[in-house]
């Protein structure tokens, strides 16, 4: 698992928090101190609470669950996005469809709507609209795209929720605590860590502190992946060998059945001679 130094930290300015007037009086545990009316985070905390979220994130991945990864902030979401393609997990980065998590049936729909354009645009049917439907239908799947293409193959509601700036995404936030799915994020001082679960004390407006946080959550999201996937493999093999092990016991008893038929036949065929000389020797006798 990748874990970061307090320099790493202190070089992407992890520990820059708020204006004092601006701070969330839940974020007191975290804050270290106030310099020049800011307040700067307690990084041995951030270091911790990090570790700690990164852990977990491994498991769920381990699992074979999905994490979806939400920042609509202009700063953060190609960073997201980016990070998030890499260890092939689903992600929000345009705007929040409201009910994505509460209402999922409606969102799978517009899913599958967004798959039945593309499919259309195969067929004949297609070629035979007119220039006007044609740019309709071309808008309407590349607002679809836009807004769900990165969810495209989030089948079902995911194990769990990454957000950068919970201020921001209040209704994800929202969602995620009225299902009950665990929620990690990076929490800045005028936020309140109570609302998730897994909180990151950090500065949640740098781009270089956006990118240091995701690079260890979703390294720690890669090695789970990577151990499911050798267990999987090992699993496999285990079952394969236990399966010739069992063909080859069968192979065998099957040859030591034959053997034994084999003998009996042999014995059943010297009784037989034997018999067939003993009939003629008493013949001569007579």
């Amino acid at each position: 698992m990748v874990k970061v130094t307090f320099d790493e930290m202190l070089e992407a300015g992890v520990h820059f928090g708020h204006l004092k007037r601006k701070w969330n009086p839940n974020m007191a545990p975290y804050i270290f101190m106030e310099r020049n009316g800011i307040h700067i985070i307690d990084l041995y905390k951030t270091q911790a609470k990090l570790e700690e979220a990164a852990k977990a994130m491994k498991q769920i991945a381990k699992s074979g669950r999905r994490i979806l990864f939400v920042s609509t902030k202009k700063q953060a979401k190609d960073i997201v996005a980016e990070m998030a393609k890499k260890v092939n997990m689903p992600y929000v980065t345009e705007r929040w469809p409201g009910g994505m998590l509460t209402n999922f049936a409606t969102i799978r729909k517009a899913v599958r709507k967004m798959a039945a354009i593309d499919k259309m645009m195969t067929t004949s049917s297609w070629k035979n609209l007119s220039k006007r439907e044609r740019l309709q239908v071309t808008r309407e799947r590349a607002k679809l795209e836009k807004n769900l293409g990165s969810i495209a193959d989030m089948a079902r509601i995911p194990a769990a929720l990454f957000i950068v700036d919970i201020n921001k995404e209040k209704i994800a936030v929202a969602e995620a605590r009225k299902l009950n799915i665990p929620i990690f994020a990076m929490v800045d001082t005028n936020t309140d860590p109570n609302l998730v679960d897994f909180p990151i004390p950090a500065n949640d407006d740098a781009s270089k502190s956006i990118a240091l946080i995701m690079n260890v959550v979703t390294s720690a999201v890669a090695e789970g992946l990577a151990e499911r996937k050798m267990a999987r493999e090992k699993s496999a093999a285990e079952k394969k060998a236990k399966e010739d092990a069992i063909a080859a016991a069968k192979e065998a008893d099957l040859k030591a059945k034959s053997e034994v038929l084999k003998q009996a036949e042999e014995e059943a065929d010297r009784a037989a001679e034997k018999e067939g000389k003993k009939t003629k020797v008493v013949k001569k006798v007579k």
